[in-house]
């Protein structure tokens, strides 16, 4: 088990790993979804706050991270004339999904539903990109999901308690910036088509 002060290295590399995205948003050599940036950074954003209530502590960084970073990518985005909206009724309906973990979480005050709910809605606004990284890797960057990566390893090694409010966004998102990593770094979706 890793001393809980690794959580402040591991948000330091998320942040760091965010501003490369963000650098290559502002230079447009990613192209990001809006409607996916912001969706990734109120999903999480709610699960923060649900986590405090539930007294994770000092392991909330990294999920405040995780959508702190994407609120930055989106509003980056409007100074990109490559990002897009690309509102379909799925949007829709991970939006929907967001909202209705804000309504749960008030009526019942139960932080892990509003928990659950958040980590359903971001990984539903998570295959557009998980599909484009696949087809069109050189449209992303991989830094961001590899630091991301690691700010969830090192949150999931510092863990003493282990619940849903403790675990649920770490290994989620350990696993969803391994997956985006490793699609677009080696570009698996674009070595099968050609096969």
């Amino acid at each position: 088990m890793l001393d809980e002060r690794f959580i402040i290295l591991g948000a330091f590399l998320s942040f760091y790993g965010a501003f490369s995205y963000l650098l290559a948003t502002l230079r447009c050599q990613a192209k990001p979804n809006r409607v996916t940036w912001f969706l990734w950074a109120l999903a999480p954003l709610i699960a923060f706050f649900a986590e405090l209530q539930k007294g994770v502590g000092l392991a909330a960084l990294m999920t405040f991270m995780v959508g702190f970073n994407p609120a930055l990518i989106f509003l980056a985005s409007f100074f990109n004339k490559q990002s897009y909206w690309q509102l379909s009724k799925m949007d829709y309906i991970y939006g929907s999904i967001s909202l209705l973990a804000i309504v749960v979480w008030q009526l019942t005050g139960e932080g892990n539903l509003a928990i659950l709910f958040a980590l359903l809605a971001d990984a539903l606004a998570s295959i557009p990109t998980v599909i484009k990284a696949f087809r069109q890797p050189e449209t992303e960057s991989p830094t961001i999901f590899l630091f991301g990566m690691i700010n969830a390893g090192l949150t999931l090694l510092t863990i003493k308690i282990w619940d849903i409010a403790h675990l649920a966004f770490p290994i989620y998102i350990f696993l969803i910036c391994a997956l985006l990593y490793s699609l677009i770094r080696w570009r698996w979706g674009v070595s099968l088509v050609k096969r």
